[in-house]
């Protein structure tokens, strides 16, 4: 059978934009180019309740800070995983999202992006509520999974008010005592001191309407926290469960997409207690592996919704998004 050969996508182009000015008659005309991406929001149904997950914006782990930021981390393994999950040169991407939950009498986000805390590519949340048809002053409630700047910044106005005029702050017990504690902040690593003032600048903002929580807490109907440890000492996940359906929004569980599914083992600087969050995170892959769960994280490629599958190197992420039902 004669084998079919394919021009290379840049000449395919360039010979239909050719030929298309040869019919014509007339020179291509110049098309201006976008100034900014569509709205980052994405709606999924669980049961009965709507998620929608919000893109906060785009950072990314520069390869040379990758052996100090990862404990275990092998730089030829690294490569080789970046490579196979086709990361851009010179380092690994790290997306900042946040997540709606409508339960259809209450609006809870689930943390609240970085705001301007991180640089310039962050604190979109604000504009993708808005894109999704959701106001400040709708948000009934706000579980924060943990306080650290990219989850909790976002909180916050440009001159540290309260950004969301009516939403109450559900936070971990635990969580609010440790970032509230200056012994905690002078014994704490040079890496997470940093974190300390910023915490305590959301806390304070909010006042009476914060309210700290056990591990497990009901906060809605179908919408429950559950203790996640490890990355931060009171780190909490958010389970939704409706009409059969289940959804895990696991915050911090994994920071690096490429990297961390393969090694779970490969702990982040900024865990609190590493060996505890390689635990946790290892736990959590084989319970949404063996049950099949849909999961959502803080820091997977948006919209950052799907399943973890186990591989012959540790397990993977499976994308959902194309199967949910709307």
């Amino acid at each position: 059978m004669e084998r079919i050969t394919l021009p290379r996508r840049g000449l395919l182009l360039g010979s239909l934009a050719a030929a298309a000015s040869l019919r014509s008659g007339t020179a291509p005309a110049a098309v201006p180019r976008a100034t900014e991406q569509a709205p980052g929001f994405y709606r999924h149904r669980v049961g009965e309740i709507e998620v929608t997950a919000l893109l906060d914006g785009n950072l990314a782990f520069p390869d040379a800070a990758l052996p100090n930021l990862f404990r275990n981390y092998d730089a030829d393994t690294g490569t080789r995983l970046k490579a196979a999950a086709f990361d851009a040169p010179g380092g690994v991407p790290l997306a900042v999202n946040a997540f709606l939950v409508n339960t259809g009498t209450r609006l809870i986000l689930v943390d609240a992006g970085a705001a301007a805390a991180l640089g310039p590519n962050l604190g979109q949340i604000p504009r993708n509520l808005r894109a999704a048809g959701v106001a400040l002053e709708d948000i009934d409630a706000i579980v924060l999974t943990h306080l650290h700047r990219d989850h909790a910044a976002g909180m916050l106005t440009a001159d540290g008010a309260a950004l969301f005029p009516r939403g109450e702050v559900l936070v971990a017990e635990a969580e609010a005592a440790y970032w509230s504690d200056s012994g905690e902040e002078t014994r704490a690593p040079a890496p997470l001191r940093p974190f300390f003032g910023p915490a305590r600048a959301v806390l304070a903002a909010y006042g009476s309407r914060v309210r700290r929580i056990a591990p497990e807490t009901e906060v809605a109907p179908g919408v429950r926290t559950l203790a996640i440890p490890g990355h931060t000492p009171g780190h909490l996940g958010v389970h939704v469960a409706s009409g059969g359906a289940q959804f895990l929004m696991w915050g911090d569980v994994v920071h690096a997409q490429s990297l961390q599914f393969a090694r779970p083992d490969w702990s982040i600087s900024f865990d609190s207690d590493p060996d505890l969050a390689a635990r946790t995170r290892s736990r959590i892959f084989d319970m949404a592996a063996t049950d099949r769960l849909v999961v959502a994280g803080s820091h997977l490629a948006f919209p950052a919704i799907g399943h973890v599958a186990r591989r012959s190197e540790g397990y993977g992420f499976v994308p959902a998004m194309w199967r949910s039902p709307l």
